[in-house]
């Protein structure tokens, strides 16, 4: 078992486009509604190549290789990339509490523990001019909510397997 880091930051209009954030039904719609089917085959075709956090933070194993952070096999060294990443982006959150290092701390601690049983951990904040930022951290070989999903950077020629090679986090 290891765990992926990810990391997205992007207006929230862009966040907010829920229907890019969820893989599509396995039943196309009706033939006789084509504006259904129109928007059907556009999120069929982008959902596993957008960058936009999935609402179920397994699905985050269907997207590019190229979208993890950072690869890990303890708990708690994933855990204090999600710290690194909460202390570089608190100046900009847009509400004051999110920025309080002892909340901070407690998010990182809890989400040790929860990666130590095999769960999956994500955190979205808003930003500054309204910005959304989006920090997942997604237990994979096998991920426990989603056990079918195949790792991305173990299966994949695009990315190999990396481990502790942090990325600088990106600004919006």
């Amino acid at each position: 078992m290891h765990h992926h880091g990810y990391l997205w930051t992007g207006s929230k209009q862009r966040f907010d486009d829920e229907a890019l954030r969820r893989p599509p039904h396995p039943d196309p719609p009706p033939a006789d509604k084509p504006e259904l089917i129109a928007r059907y085959q556009e999120v069929k075709a982008e959902f596993p190549t957008v960058d936009l956090p999935p609402l179920e933070t397994a699905h985050w194993l269907i997207k590019p290789a190229k979208l993890v952070r950072d690869t890990w096999e303890e708990p708690k060294e994933a855990a204090e990339w999600l710290g690194q990443q909460l202390t570089a982006y608190a100046p900009r959150f847009a509400c004051e509490s999110d920025r309080d290092s002892t909340r901070l701390a407690l998010l990182v601690n809890s989400a040790a523990e929860q990666l130590g049983w095999g769960g999956d951990v994500s955190h979205g904040f808003y930003l500054e001019r309204p910005a959304f930022l989006s920090v997942a951290l997604v237990t994979c070989s096998p991920n426990r909510s989603a056990p079918d999903l195949v790792c991305p950077t173990v299966h994949t020629e695009e990315a190999p397997t990396k481990v502790h090679s942090p990325r600088p986090p990106r600004p919006c």
